[in-house]
Parts: structure tokens; sequence; C-alpha cells
């Protein structure tokens, strides 16, 4: 992995925030304008784990989130797709709590503590609380009902949260478990060790493999080192990408990322897959 780059920021204001995922000011912190704004942010910001793989620093704090987000017109994992947000809620008055998550596989295996990031977010007209996760990757389109314990229709699937022995809260998409969600608030600090975790462990599924993957009107489209994976309308197209012109100019067409190098590829030896 290359020398890890050194972060700067920029003061980024609540507007451009807004501009760069095409969503007007809401006019009220409400339900309606939660899910707007979590549907335009799953269509604008990708779920990427490019900086583990560029050797770029990841810096868990609201500024250098905000920055890496809006002005370098970037996405991130969990941490930062979730922390960037939250960011933006708070702003616009919407109450914010960060939530940690141990994911699951599909063998029922549970992952590390603080594994994932998703909120609590309460909104100005009574509803809620509201599960908001735009860092998972391929999830719901919208915000759930947190307190609801049937089952929740989205474009995303068939979603239900249960509450386990102790409190904990498990979320399931079409009847498989994705993760344990604890209610218990935390701060940014508290994910530090998740997100070391993830970037350097050779253990974690986002040092094996570069990915970049985003939420379109009709399907989702992924590239994960050069294999270039279209969803439109349930049918899944894939197409290995030949140079590396071709898949510098993909990361600029299909998600807005401009790069002037591209993640090296991981050795062979090594599994592909991502959250």
């Amino acid at each position: 992995m290359s020398t890890v780059r050194p972060v700067r920021t920029v003061p980024v204001d609540t507007q451009a925030y807004l501009h760069r995922i095409g969503a007007p000011r809401p006019s009220r912190p409400d339900a309606g304008a939660l899910r707007e704004l979590h549907l335009r942010h799953l269509l604008a910001v990708p779920f990427e784990n490019l900086s583990i793989h560029l050797g770029e620093d990841i810096v868990l704090e609201e500024e250098a989130l905000l920055d890496k987000v809006v002005n370098a017109r970037r996405g991130g994992f969990c941490y930062e797709l979730g922390g960037a947000f939250a960011a933006l809620l708070r702003r616009l008055g919407f109450r914010v709590d960060l939530l940690q998550a141990r994911t699951l596989t599909a063998g029922g295996r549970l992952g590390i503590p603080y594994d994932h990031m998703a909120l609590r977010v309460g909104a100005a007209d009574g509803t809620g609380p509201w599960l908001v996760d735009v860092g998972f990757g391929d999830h719901s389109h919208y915000p759930l009902a947190l307190d609801e314990r049937g089952e929740q229709r989205d474009p995303g699937g068939t979603f239900r949260i249960d509450e386990l022995p102790g409190g904990d809260l498990e979320v399931r998409r079409n009847g498989e478990a994705q993760y344990r969600l604890e209610p218990r608030p935390r701060t940014f600090a508290d994910f530090e060790a998740g997100a070391w975790y993830h970037r350097t462990s050779p253990a974690s599924h986002f040092t094996r493999s570069s990915v970049c993957s985003l939420l379109t009107e009709d399907g989702r489209i992924t590239l994960s080192g050069r294999k270039l994976v279209t969803t439109t309308a349930g049918r899944r197209t894939e197409r290995m990408l030949e140079s590396d012109d071709e898949t510098l100019a993909a990361y600029r067409e299909h998600f807005g990322i401009v790069l002037d190098r591209l993640p090296p590829e991981p050795p062979a030896s090594r599994p592909q897959g991502h959250r």
C-alpha cells in the first residue's frame, strides 16, 4: 500500500452538500424530507473503499468527511457516508444518533464490534425514530421505522427489525439477517478501532478488493477491480474493462470520481468480496 496522504479540509456549507446530492433545501425536517434526502444520497454518493487501496488517510471527523464527500466528490464506506450524512441532517434540524452494528454473514457469523455505522434519526413531525443507513451498499432505499416490528416493504426489499434479548435489534432483508444494531448512541471516536481494522486487516473484506457501487434509477452499477457489473430492471450484466484508461473513464462516467491512478490490484491469492 502506498504512503498515506495527508488530509486537508475545506469548510463545507449545507447548500453545497444539498447541491452535491441534487436535493432542494427542505422547508422542515420531517419524514418526507428525510425520505427524499436518503434516496438522493444513495443515487449520488457512491459506496466505495478506494481510499484504503490508494493509501489515502481516512479521518472520522465531521469537516474531513464533508470535505471528501462534497468538495472532492467522493464516496466512502459506512463510517464516512453515515458520518457525513449525519452532519447534513443535523444542520437541517433533524435529531441524529450514531449507532454501532455488527454485520452477519449468511452463516450467521457476527462481525467485529463497530463493524458498521447506522443512524437513528428523529423528525420534527413526530414520526420515527427512523433507521437511516446510506453506508451499507445495497440496502433499503428509504429510512426504516426503527420501532416497527412487522415487515416493511421498500424498493430494496422487504425489511424487518426484530428486538433481541438484551435490547439489541436485528435488521433483516428478505428474511436474511443483515446486522445487529445496538441502540446506545455513540461518537466518532468509538468507531476508530473498527475503521482501522477494516482499512488494515487482511481479514477485512475491504482490503481484499477495491469496490465502487452506486444505486441507479433502475438498478445498480458496481466496479470492483476491472469488473463492471450493471443491474438494470433485475437483469445483471458483467464486463471486464481492458485498460487503465477505460477503467479510469468508468470511474468518471458512472460515479463522478476523478482519479489520477488506479487502486493497485490485490494479490491473486486473496479472495474477492465486499459488503
